[in-house]
């Protein structure tokens, strides 16, 4: 049986506590809530890791986050040890609030970098402390120098980041709105979710379910540390935190 989560952090990043209901227990332990503020592993972002508050006080450390057998069933994964709670119980939901938030900040320089970088994305993945984005890219004058420089304009006009939904219909009618290269998000739910940055999308707006900041400001000093050249016309950009090193 599939069980269906209300995914609080889609419409909201900034929840750090919320209450949920235990609707199902996993084979291997994992729990399932009827709401969660837990953002569980996809594209290329972590899940979230925390602790769920029991009504005594007592703590259920959350080691990950996970989806089930489809995008909504999401599945806290209690570190070893932890005592389960029962079917029914009512918990308080706490996150590591400053990990999800380094995640946040460099997701959104992930799509800066997309916008900086307009070639298709042939791999992704966000880290705390790096983040890395592959572009089918053949060009070889973009140095992690100009690059960089680019990035922080973004940073330093301080655009807001904002969500918008539209209808499997409006997205089938405009597909290249996509970045990646092989990966599609699914369609069949009645509806995709965009990150937009700049008012109305006027910057990038792209198909996304992870978590962002609400503005590039945010986003704060970040540089690329490195370009890896991955074949003939795949370069890989990894994303760091701080200044560029003189």
């Amino acid at each position: 049986m599939t069980f269906e989560t209300e995914a609080l952090f889609r419409d909201n990043s900034y929840l750090k506590e919320a209450e949920g209901t235990v609707v199902a227990m996993t084979d291997s332990g994992g729990i399932i809530l009827d709401r969660t503020i837990f953002y569980a592993t996809s594209g290329g972002q972590p899940g979230d890791t925390g602790y769920l508050e029991r009504a005594d006080g007592s703590r259920i450390a959350i080691a990950g986050t996970v989806t089930g057998e489809n995008k909504n069933e999401i599945i806290h994964l209690p570190a070893e040890g932890a005592i389960l709670p029962e079917i029914g119980e009512r918990l308080a939901l706490h996150i590591d609030w400053e990990r999800r938030l380094k995640l946040m900040r460099m997701h959104t320089a992930c799509h800066l970098l997309s916008v900086v970088c307009p070639f298709p994305i042939t791999g992704a993945a966000v880290g705390e402390e790096e983040s890395r984005v592959d572009f089918d890219l053949p060009d070889p004058s973009y140095t992690r120098e100009m690059v960089t420089e680019k990035l922080m304009e973004l940073v330093n006009a301080d655009a807001p980041v904002a969500i918008k939904w539209i209808s499997d219909e409006e997205f089938l009618a405009n597909p290249d709105i996509v970045k990646s290269k092989n990966v599609r998000p699914p369609v069949g739910s009645g509806r995709i979710r965009l990150v937009l940055i700049g008012e109305n999308g006027a910057i990038d707006s792209q198909p996304c379910g992870g978590t962002h900041v609400a503005s590039t400001g945010e986003v704060g000093a970040i540089h690329i540390g490195k370009i890896e050249k991955k074949g003939r016309e795949n370069r890989r950009f990894r994303i760091r935190f701080g200044n560029l090193p003189q």
